[in-house]
């Protein structure tokens, strides 16, 4: 990291568990300043912040409320700093046959996973755009890219992700602003709660490193696009699943 660098702010959505704590985690020994929110704030976010100081700030947002993301940005800007980076980690699923999927399901993912996503980037980049830099992290899933039975709605979610990637990249690309987005493959974390050892142990199989990921495999490649060595990258779709989809 350069002289100047560890002044910067990242903004990490749903970085109270899970991947989104583990992001913030590794942004934090990195140097980054880094705010983070969800809907409540847990014992994990208590302790960086016991840990970090002032380098770290939790503010509590709905990932589907609008005009709380965009109160959200003007609040990190104002108590915290200006955002450098920002990474849309927060996503939500629910396992079910299409044809069987409650409609309320439905729309909580396509409100937090998709227009969440983009109401967030909205908010935060106009003063990307008004200083001419930044970078934008979306976390997308492997699950956009190959099928999978019963995953229809969050598999579309996180195609409109990818999509939304690639066109903002090209628009704020002239500002100096990247937008890249990762998907990561199965990993040990809540979002696999629903799958049984036998399922898990079978994933295992088909991936060539034969293991499912960890949290920190997918938190340092969100680290490199924030990072110097990533500046002319942006546009670009990085799959992080030990080869599952290869």
């Amino acid at each position: 990291m350069s002289k100047g660098d560890e002044d910067r702010v990242v903004l990490v959505s749903g970085g109270s568990r899970g991947l989104g704590l583990s992001i913030c985690e590794s942004l934090l020994g990195r140097g980054y300043r880094v705010a983070s929110f969800s809907r409540s704030k847990t014992d994990e976010t208590d302790l960086l912040k016991k840990t970090h100081g002032d380098k770290y700030a939790f503010f509590e947002a709905d990932m589907s409320d609008k005009d709380a993301l965009q109160s959200l940005a003007l609040d990190v800007e104002k108590d915290f700093g200006t955002v450098y980076g920002l990474i849309n980690n927060a996503g939500i699923t629910n396992e079910a046959l299409l044809a069987r999927q409650d409609e309320a399901a439905i729309q909580a993912i396509i409100n937090v996973n998709v227009m969440g996503c983009i109401w967030l980037s909205r908010a935060v980049l106009r003063g990307m755009l008004r200083r001419s830099e930044g970078r934008i992290v979306n976390i997308s899933s492997i699950v956009g890219i190959r099928g999978y039975k019963g995953v229809a709605v969050y598999s579309a979610s996180k195609g409109a992700v990818d999509a939304m990637t690639r066109s903002l990249a090209r628009e704020v690309g002239p500002r100096n602003v990247t937008v890249n987005s990762l998907a990561p493959g199965y990993m040990e974390t809540e979002l696999v709660g629903h799958l049984n050892e036998r399922q898990l142990n079978s994933i295992a199989k088909k991936t060539p490193l034969q293991r499912l990921g960890r949290t920190e495999d997918v938190a340092g490649v969100a680290a490199f696009f924030l990072s110097p060595d990533a500046a002319f990258v942006t546009g670009q779709h990085l799959v992080v699943d030990g080869g599952l989809t290869c």
